[in-house]
């Protein structure tokens, strides 16, 4: 998340697959203008919901209670563009490529957007037409790989 601090000032960030939410609230209290929290389990959304209201947050969030694949989808149609698009699904289930397909097919990377999604380590580095990996990091058994856009320059 350091790395990303420079970007976040008034960026518009989507959480996918967001569980907690942790990454996504780590984005709003390090200068991120706003937030889309995606996430199937109502459970989590409620947790995600009065973090955003103990932290005084909510004006700036949506938390949405939905599959992230039909949520991408719909934030197209909508025309949403987001600046940082944050990936962090269940791990060896194939969702990383799926979600950048949605992703590139639905158009919501805004110019010069960075997509950072989550991985173990053993899974092989997703590649998908229309994105240029900019970044590999190796955390532990957690890896994060970056995205830009095709023709993009990178954040």
């Amino acid at each position: 998340m350091n790395s990303l601090a420079p970007h976040l000032a008034g960026s518009r960030v989507l959480d996918l697959f967001a569980g907690t939410g942790g990454l996504g609230l780590g984005m709003l209290a390090r200068g991120a203008r706003s937030v889309v929290f995606v996430e199937r389990d109502q459970r989590l959304v409620e947790v995600i919901r009065q973090d955003l209201a103990k932290e005084g947050w909510a004006d700036r969030a949506e938390v949405w209670r939905k599959d992230a694949l039909a949520a991408v989808r719909e934030l197209g149609r909508r025309g949403e563009r987001f600046d940082l698009i944050l990936m962090d699904p269940p791990y060896g289930e194939g969702w990383i490529p799926k979600a950048l397909r949605a992703i590139r097919d639905a158009k919501i990377v805004a110019p010069e957007g960075l997509i950072v999604a989550e991985g173990h380590w053993r899974d092989q580095a997703p590649l998908e037409a229309g994105f240029v990996q900019v970044r590999e990091a190796r955390y532990g058994e957690t890896v994060l790989w970056s995205y830009i856009e095709d023709g993009g320059e990178p954040a």
